[in-house]
């Protein structure tokens, strides 16, 4: 069942499922963040990874080139035409067992052309988010860090889960900063 924004404050001030919590949207000549009536629009902070094609390297999941990537940190994000950044919450998360939350973007950012991908924060993950970010038009587009970003949905189970993130020691675990891929190594394999 989608949760209210008194399920999320309470969950929030009783056991910390997001810190900094913002018991409001705040707008105000920025992108609105805080706590909306079924979901926390959260904000970008001002670390991010560029796509760049300097070293003309190839996307691969399973073996990451870091070079494919330019590390910017700024007020503002200015995402190349068509590319794509990675970027962290301002935010950390601590999702309780018998919740699920899931990322996505906000309309002001997709009237423009940027999409932030959806993404599934899942029961007893905690961390800063990486959020994705891509630029779909022909043009520049600027990303304002410190404000909202993506809305999160919050859902709760009928039961606990039987294994949760924590519970598989999930890749992204703990996350801190901006995290590119990883791939979980190979059981018997150092």
């Amino acid at each position: 069942m989608l949760k209210s924004d008194k399920w999320i404050r309470k969950m929030c001030l009783e056991h910390g499922m997001i810190e900094p919590f913002v018991d409001r949207q705040d707008g105000g000549g920025k992108v609105s963040f805080g706590l909306s009536s079924y979901g926390y629009d959260i904000r970008v902070a001002d670390e991010y990874k560029i796509f760049t094609n300097t070293f003309v390297a190839t996307v691969d999941p399973k073996a990451f080139d870091a070079r494919s990537f330019v590390d910017f940190k700024g007020d503002v994000c200015v995402v190349p035409p068509n590319s794509f950044a990675l970027a962290r919450s301002v935010e950390r998360f601590n999702i309780p067992r018998k919740a699920l939350a899931i990322c996505l973007g906000k309309s002001t950012y997709a009237r423009c052309g940027i999409i932030v991908n959806v993404t599934p924060l899942e029961p007893t993950w905690a961390g800063y988010l990486t959020i994705e970010i891509s630029n779909t038009t022909p043009l520049p587009a600027k990303v304002y860090s410190n404000e909202g970003i993506a809305q999160l949905l919050f859902l709760e189970g009928d039961e606990v889960c039987e294994v949760s993130y924590s519970d598989r020691k999930g890749k992204y675990q703990d996350q801190v900063g901006v995290v590119g891929p990883r791939m979980l190594a190979h059981p018997g394999k150092k």
